[in-house]
């Protein structure tokens, strides 16, 4: 027995700490196992009887960096603190820890606890001075070694990188091949196309959105294959999948690694491994450029990096003015401020009305602003003023450019039903290959041959109503209007199909910004300057309706702060139309001009009930009750009020119009009819209903 080991050890357990770091080791290092199983045998030799010693192996399969998920030793360690273990046994210290801050509190416990530390060679107490710092050095060389085996096998990727001939996972649309250690298209047609088409409609709508919208409305899929299998499958378009492709420059025929970057960080006061962070481009490890065949061109893929950047609009950046959208403000992204020069954003209130504003804080708060409509109305007029094509020669391009565009989708739908009829042949054919009395496996491959029959069938009927609905087929009547249409840009753009964001591409081939500046000598104006993509400049003025400040009424302005104590914008509206007075910009009033007048005067209501308006009194002097005051004076809620006012049990006697409150008047039958009903629970019916109806008529005659 060694001398170290001491009665009290051996009255405590012996732990077998067992570890390799991936299952391939488990697999192929047999002999690493063995020799780990057979520490069993030392703690044997060293006086622990078999009852004593534990052997923990949960771990197998997991890296010593870190004691997070490794379940096995963070137990172990639980039992040291508690003085349930004697010795712990292992192969060498790499296998208990990598990570000095691990190994170091292990340590540390064992210290306090009395424990041992053991392997094949010798036996260490770590209250021993000399066999701590022995320890110690073991623990930091493991570390180290980590270290030092991860530099090597990243600098020997890094210098097969450099070469071209690391391999890296090949995107849709490609083949790693082995024999060259170069990147090669993917030999499936139907993959190829789907990729191109990915990028031509990107070129021509300008964000990946876009190009989602128009696969979705096109009844097309995207190639994907398999991470682990590799096998190619059909799936409906995403977003993720369609920035992914469009952000590889491997369609750009680089070959590039060393992209992303992996930090540790802490969360929650544990160190944790964070998700890759993706490096500027000047910072990628290695780039090789015309390295395999290529979909796109290199500036053709630093172009879509732009696009991309700048379609996420950023304020403080005039470059980044976003993509076109939906909305009806016509020059959203191109405005600029004429007084600081930052970027306008576009709002939309008063019922769905764009406005520009610069949000630049200054001594008066924001900067200013101004509406839409005028604007927009003035700059479309000069674009189509100003656009001026040769008809013969834009009506020939359109018809062709359209033509293309359908022959394309159409060679895509092609393409998938040519492979879900391959499919189906191919199942056929598996089926009647196999032995027919054997029914085990027919029934099986009867089965797919009929599920590939029927999706066969489902695909043919989607592509005819693709067909029908989007015109992929041109017929010589579309032709004639095409090339009519093309002759009539002015027709096109007011015309019902024509979206706001087709508008707005429209306007953006030709104009770079527009710069809006506010003026007040000699009159009330707005100064517009547009700039061309071809450097010119256009500017004009046009006139900017009176503010509401100047132009809102003294007696609107004190109608509105006496009623805005009681009744919510909305019956204030009311009152003021009803009185014949006009807003500002002399039109009827709704609840957001009031809104706006309070807030410029400072006009402050009632604190709201919870659908935001006054809360009335539960009781008027003249004795009527408001719908909370009836339910707070008969102990119900208020959608049992509700319900009684739409059967018919109770009549509102003044107010129910829209955005007005209801006031009901309680005498005291209706009050004991009320109770009684409130009491019983249920609703009347038949007779006794007719019977509550003929007597509310009678008390609100």
């Amino acid at each position: 027995m060694n001398d170290k080991v001491r009665a009290t050890h051996l009255e405590r357990r012996a732990v077998v700490y067992l570890r390799q770091s991936t299952l391939r080791q488990v697999h192929e290092h047999r002999e690493s196992t063995a020799r780990q199983y057979a520490l069993r045998q030392r703690a044997l030799e060293l006086g622990w009887p078999p009852e004593r010693i534990e052997i923990i192996d949960e771990d197998m399969g997991q890296s010593g960096t870190s004691a997070d998920r490794r379940a096995g030793f963070q137990r172990m360690a639980e039992d040291v603190a508690h003085g349930r273990v004697g010795a712990i046994f292992s192969l060498e210290v790499s296998r208990l820890a990598r990570s000095s801050a691990d190994w170091h509190r292990l340590l540390d416990l064992c210290g306090l606890a009395d424990v041992l530390l053991a392997d094949e060679q010798a036996v260490y107490t770590p209250r021993d001075y000399n066999d701590r710092l022995l320890l110690g050095l073991k623990g930091t060389m493991s570390e180290a070694e980590l270290y030092w085996m991860r530099l090597r096998l990243q600098g020997g990727r890094l210098s097969k990188a450099r070469r071209g001939a690391l391999h890296l996972t090949p995107p849709v649309g490609y083949e790693w091949e082995e024999a060259t250690s170069r990147f090669r298209f993917d030999p499936d047609e139907g993959v190829q196309r789907a990729v191109r088409l990915v990028f031509e409609r990107f070129r021509l709508e300008g964000s990946a959105y876009a190009v989602l919208r128009y696969f979705m409305k096109n009844g097309l899929k995207l190639p994907m294959r398999e991470p682990g299998t590799h096998q190619l499958r059909q799936v409906p378009p995403r977003y993720t999948l369609l920035l992914s492709m469009l952000h590889n420059p491997t369609y750009a025929g680089a070959y590039v690694f060393g992209r992303n970057e992996r930090h540790m960080a802490l969360v929650d006061g544990q160190v944790r491994r964070q998700r890759s962070t993706r490096l500027p481009r000047e910072a990628w490890k290695v780039c090789l450029k015309n390295h395999h065949p290529a979909y796109i061109s290199w500036e053709d893929y630093t172009a879509n990096q732009k696009k991309l950047a700048t379609n996420h609009p950023s304020y403080q950046q005039p470059d980044q003015r976003g993509a076109a959208r939906e909305g009806s403000a016509l020059l959203q992204g191109l405005v600029l401020c004429g007084r600081c020069g930052h970027r306008m954003q576009t709002s939309y209130r008063e019922s769905a009305r764009p406005y520009y504003e610069c949000r630049r804080l200054t001594d008066k708060g924001m900067c200013w602003t101004v509406s839409a409509t005028g604007i927009d109305e003035a700059v479309a007029r000069l674009f189509l003023e100003t656009v001026q094509p040769p008809e013969i020669e834009l009506g020939l391009a359109v018809t062709r450019e359209v033509e293309r565009q359908a022959r394309e989708v159409e060679r895509q739908w092609k393409l998938r039903l040519e492979r879900a009829r391959y499919e189906a042949q191919l199942a056929e054919r598996r089926y009647k290959a196999v032995d027919p009395d054997n029914r085990v496996v027919a029934r099986t491959l009867e089965r797919e041959w009929n599920e590939k029959l029927g999706e066969l069938e489902a695909l043919e009927r989607e592509h005819q109503q693709v067909l029908r609905r989007e015109k992929v087929e041109l017929t010589s009547q579309d032709r004639a209007r095409l090339l009519e249409l093309a002759k009539d840009l002015s027709y096109v753009w007011h015309a019902r199909s024509t979206t706001n964001a087709e508008r707005k591409n429209l306007l953006r081939i030709l104009v770079r910004e527009v710069v809006l500046s506010p003026m007040d000598v000699p009159e009330r104006a707005i100064h517009i300057q547009v700039l061309w993509q071809t450097g010119t400049c256009s500017d004009f003025t046009i006139a900017r309706r009176p503010s509401y400040s100047r132009a809102t009424s003294p007696e609107a302005i004190k109608l509105i702060g006496t009623l805005a104590e009681e009744r919510s914008d909305r019956e204030v509206a009311a009152e003021l139309n009803r009185r014949g007075l006009l807003s500002g910009v002399k039109r009827a009033w709704d609840k957001e001009a009031v809104r706006w007048v309070r807030k410029r005067y400072g006009i402050r209501r009632q604190p709201t009930g919870r659908r935001g308006r006054p809360r009335q009194p539960e009781r008027r002097a003249d004795g009527l009750y408001s719908l909370h005051g009836v339910a707070a004076l008969l102990g119900v809620t208020e959608p049992v009020v509700r319900s009684w006012v739409e059967k018919g049990w109770l009549r509102c006697v003044e107010g129910g119009g829209p955005g007005s409150s209801q006031w009901f008047r309680l005498d005291r039958s209706t009050l004991k009819r009320l109770r009684a009903t409130r009491s019983r629970g249920n609703e009347p019916s038949g007779h006794r209903a007719a019977q509550i109806n003929a007597e509310e008529e009678g008390h609100y005659a």
